[in-house]
């Protein structure tokens, strides 16, 4: 009985929404939809004025036709093998008729950027068995996540050239769980190039996603450009042609900010800054000393002087360059402070000490000069763990504090008043299980190293990832205080060419964790069974998009229900 049972469920969730909306019901009727349908806003179409309201609206309008005639799919793996499964296309066919949108709140001023909490992103979606669409939302992004729903209820169609759905009728109330539900990419180890950023962003805004954590800089490379300090990335990134410009920074933010996705950038400090040597040699500690392991957590060794009085000149002028041309379109920017290894200090001539007891109130004071000039420029903080947890920082109170050594830091964080994000190296780097990047020479360092696992192995796949509950552990009474998490991709072993399988589908795992929440509606986590067909889906929509997603199963799963169920 229970395995009919399962069938059942999964035949009347396989085709559905990536991630789970809180209400949907559907049926299974037939509607189809052409590139004449007209999609309208507020009882009229596509606004004219300059507002950032307009832009998103506009932008999402656009994106809606984009997806549905030129980035579908043809379903054929989640039907039986050699079935005839498209719906046939006659005259007498029921064709979506119009596609209304209504916005029933304003937007806030700072919706092209804003805080937790500022935009209502929650919407409604009703789709009627004789082709009316309304989409409600209180504002333009939750018109934008509508837009994005209404898209995955459509397939491609072999001999048609309109897109079809069988699920109607359709009724969707949905909003997210989390505020932040973003992702950290790393583009210093190895550059990225534009185009994989806008791809990425587009993705993780087919996802709901709405955070883009730019770790831009590391003691790798330094590619980003500061105009009035040209020297920083003509000589710390690792090629001219792999710098990011001004001009690149604001058009990411832009692209960003029309579907969603706020572009927030982390210069790292005051550890995992060796690339700044290359261009300020005296800002730097131990700049490429060895053997590095004893300098840093990776190659090369340098980081910060504490007590200089160059470096609080450095960052002022780096940051009165960067932070207004960010303004715009954030309010957020990471401080960094991971991984600070006491170790360098001893070859800091202003300090030549190890002990915590003379680096912390050197670290607290640099970050104090951090904090007050960012709170200056009205942007709010974020840090890594280590400066709470580790170095007991006195931080003000609307820092956000990023998790990452292990998912019992996040209860830890929250207990002492501050706001935090989730992202456990055991459960949402990206990166981990690709084995060892460092060499070893042959001898006994080589065999102990045998078979040269990484350390934080070993890959975490989508469900271990899915699994994961942000508010495992923590009091319903700070539960507020967990604003929402990141999946993290290192990039010591990916750059353009991987970057994608690295990053796709298992961060959609996380994102529906993000947005859905990890458990079901008897407080259990959410069941594989039910997860994976629709993550199929999820997964070659994105391919259809032009992203290069590694599958989650072999058709053979996808087309016959539960047959890899065990």
């Amino acid at each position: 009985m229970w395995k009919y049972l399962v069938c059942s469920i999964f035949a009347t969730t396989a085709l559905a929404i990536w991630p789970l909306p809180v209400s949907y019901t559907n049926g299974s009727e037939t509607l189809w939809i052409d590139r004449n349908v007209r999609i309208s806003y507020n009882g009229g179409d596509e606004s004219s004025d300059n507002t950032w309201t307009s832009k998103i609206v506009n932008n999402s309008i656009q994106r809606t036709y984009d997806t549905l005639f030129n980035k579908n799919f043809v379903p054929w793996k989640f039907h039986q093998r050699n079935s005839d499964f498209e719906p046939q296309l006659t005259s007498d066919a029921t064709y979506i008729t119009s596609i209304v949108l209504q916005q029933n709140g304003s937007d806030p001023d700072n919706v092209m950027k804003p805080d937790v909490g500022d935009v209502d992103e929650s919407y409604t979606l009703s789709m009627s068995s004789s082709g009316e669409v309304v989409i409600t939302a209180l504002s333009s992004i939750g018109l934008s996540y509508g837009l994005t729903t209404f898209t995955q209820l459509f397939f491609k169609h072999t001999r048609a050239a309109c897109a079809y759905t069988t699920l109607a009728p359709v009724e969707i109330s949905d909003k997210p769980m989390f505020g932040w539900r973003g992702m950290n990419v790393d583009t210093a180890r190895t550059f990225k190039p534009m185009a994989d950023l806008y791809a990425t962003i587009d993705a993780m805004a087919y996802n709901k996603m709405n955070r883009f954590h730019w770790h831009i800089t590391d003691s790798q490379a330094w590619p980003l450009v500061i105009p009035s300090m040209p020297e920083l990335a003509d000589q710390g990134a690792y090629a001219s042609f792999q710098q990011y410009s001004a001009a690149d920074v604001q058009a990411l933010q832009e692209y960003g900010a029309l579907v969603g996705v706020e572009v927030v950038m982390e210069i790292d400090q005051p550890g995992h800054t060796a690339a700044i040597g290359y261009a300020y040699p005296d800002l730097i500690a131990a700049f490429n000393y060895q053997p590095w392991g004893y300098f840093a957590a990776e190659t090369p060794a340098g980081t910060f002087k504490l007590n200089s009085t160059e470096v609080p000149a450095f960052l002022e002028k780096m940051f009165n360059d960067l932070l207004p041309r960010l303004a715009p379109l954030t309010s957020y920017f990471h401080l960094g402070g991971d991984e600070v290894n006491a170790n360098a200090s001893t070859q800091d001539e202003t300090v030549r000490s190890n002990k915590t007891e003379v680096l912390q109130p050197l670290i607290q004071k640099f970050m104090d000069r951090n904090q007050h000039q960012l709170a200056a420029a009205d942007f709010t903080p974020l840090v890594w763990e280590e400066m709470l947890l580790d170095w007991n920082l006195t931080l003000p109170l609307n820092t956000i504090v990023q998790t990452w050594i292990s998912e019992q830091s996040v209860l830890k964080v929250v207990q002492q008043g501050y706001r935090a994000l989730v992202g456990a190296s055991s459960t949402w780097y990206l990166d981990c299980g690709h084995g060892d990047w460092v060499d070893h020479y042959q001898g006994a360092d080589a065999r102990q190293a045998y078979p040269y696992t990484d350390w934080c192995g070993p890959v975490h796949n989508w469900r271990q990832m899915y699994a994961y509950d942000p508010l495992e552990g923590i009091p319903d009474h700070l539960a507020h205080l967990v604003i929402g998490g990141e999946t993290h991709i290192w990039s010591e072993q990916t750059d353009a060419m991987n970057m994608d399988t690295m990053l796709w589908p298992r961060t959609c795992a996380a994102s529906e964790v993000l947005w859905s929440g990890a458990k079901d509606e008897q407080g259990r986590n959410r069941s594989q069974v039910l997860a994976s067909p629709r993550l199929n889906e999820m997964r070659e929509r994105l391919v259809a998009r032009g992203i290069r997603a590694e599958p989650v199963q072999m058709p053979l799963c996808t087309m016959n229900g539960t047959q890899c169920v065990v």
